[in-house]
């Protein structure tokens, strides 16, 4: 029985502390160098000024809110076929960091968007997808906290998983699809080719990877803290059956 349980989980704890602590050391460095990059080295914007260094925290914390989404959409499809808990837990995992993620987004975003539009938020296409996707991802976790069982909060979650992914691609083609007051985008395939120097390019891909070690870091650090929730439960439960 025991061993049935280690294997449906998303990973021995010595193979997650091990990786995780590698990923730690990892982004932390990376982090330092990117911060360095980003105000020693990225060029200051004649117009905007300073603040325009948010554009290389903004953007890519912006996508990675996808990738998490993304990851959620596939993990939950995962769990609704093979119905294995490691699935589960990865969706979840991504879930709150993307959550995280989309929220530090549209505060960001709300702090570059002060001097350019001299306002801190307008209902313009991109915000308001962007809130929608944040409010789709919110209610994700509240379905799970709040259904009768842990068994069917993964089913309902994972069915709002994967309807609530439809939002993402809508947030990134509304500056195409929509008069908007936001800036085009600078990566994927609407991006202009001349919207950044080199020395902002090469910052801003640096400041993805960056993010992405980090995005790894935290599904991992919450599958992690998951597992040790659930094995602490067991022993609740087995000290209770036992009277204790």
């Amino acid at each position: 029985m025991a061993n049935t349980q280690s294997m449906e989980r998303p990973g021995s704890l010595g193979e997650i502390l091990g990786l995780k602590t590698v990923l730690a050391v990892t982004t932390g460095v990376m982090m330092l160098i990117d911060i360095w990059l980003i105000f020693m080295v990225a060029p200051t914007d004649s117009v905007l000024g300073h603040v325009q260094r948010v554009f290389y925290f903004h953007v890519p914390i912006a996508i990675m809110s996808f990738l998490a989404f993304f990851v959620v959409f596939i993990a939950s499809l995962g769990y609704l076929i093979k119905r294995t808990p490691k699935w589960d837990a990865i969706a979840h995992a991504s879930a709150e960091v993307g959550v995280v993620f989309v929220t530090l987004a549209l505060l960001t975003g709300i702090i570059w968007a002060r001097p350019i539009w001299n306002t801190w938020w307008t209902w313009e296409p991109r915000l308001t997808t962007t809130m929608i996707l944040w409010l789709i991802y919110v209610a994700y976790l509240m379905v799970r906290s709040y259904a009768p069982s842990q068994s069917k909060g993964a089913i309902y979650g994972a069915v709002v998983g994967i309807l609530g992914f439809v939002d993402v691609p809508i947030v990134y083609y509304s500056v195409v699809w929509w008069r908007s007051v936001h800036p085009s985008p600078v990566v994927g395939p609407f991006a202009q080719a001349d919207a950044l120097d080199s020395t902002m390019a090469w910052i801003l891909l640096y400041s993805f990877i960056t993010f992405v070690f980090f995005f790894a870091y935290m599904v991992m650090e919450r599958i992690e803290l998951r597992n040790t929730e659930e094995a602490l439960g067991r022993i609740r439960f087995t000290l209770r059956r036992r009277g204790r």
